[in-house]
């Protein structure tokens, strides 16, 4: 790692002076310069070239679990751990759909709010002073004909769409 900052900044600063700061030898330092590169490096920047190749024919939308499935099928066999590992290391990363949130209030209107009379004061002098409501809504999810029998033994009818019936 040492080297590698000596080489990228041996045009701005002398190599005897970063070496002596970092506390390796300028020996050393030229021996690695001369040195070739590891089969493992090799082979890493030819996996990392074919990655990109499939991230890019993905339109960007693969992530390591899919581009090590097509990998197994070019018949390529490389763990899926070493691909998400150069993928992060190289800053390659799969375009995810933007997070669904369910908003439940719409303050964007011309309606009148209601004032807030208690101001987050919930104490009460005495009682019956202070009255606080709240009404929750969540998407019902049953399925046909739970929704179907539920609603016409209990309440008289089939559940609507949206929350426009009298709460009294």
């Amino acid at each position: 790692m040492s080297f590698r900052f000596i080489e990228d900044h041996r045009d701005t600063y002398a190599v005897r002076l970063m070496c002596a700061v970092l506390g390796v030898s300028a020996a050393g330092y030229y021996a690695w310069r001369e040195r070739p590169a590891s089969t493992r490096t090799t082979t890493n920047a030819a996996l990392l070239a074919s990655i990109r190749q499939v991230h890019q024919d993905s339109g960007g939308r693969y992530g390591s679990p899919r581009i090590h499935a097509a990998m197994q099928a070019q018949g390529r066999g490389i763990s899926r751990g070493r691909i998400e590992r150069l993928m992060h290391r190289h800053g390659i990363r799969a375009i995810m759909a933007p997070l669904r949130r369910v908003r439940t209030t719409d303050s964007r209107h011309g309606l009148p709010i209601a004032p807030n009379l208690i101001e987050r004061h919930f104490a009460a002098a005495a009682p019956n002073r202070i009255w606080l409501a709240d009404i929750t809504y969540s998407a019902p999810r049953p399925t046909v004909g739970e929704a179907y029998d539920w609603n016409a033994k209990e309440k008289g009818g089939l559940r609507k769409k949206n929350m426009t019936c009298s709460l009294l």
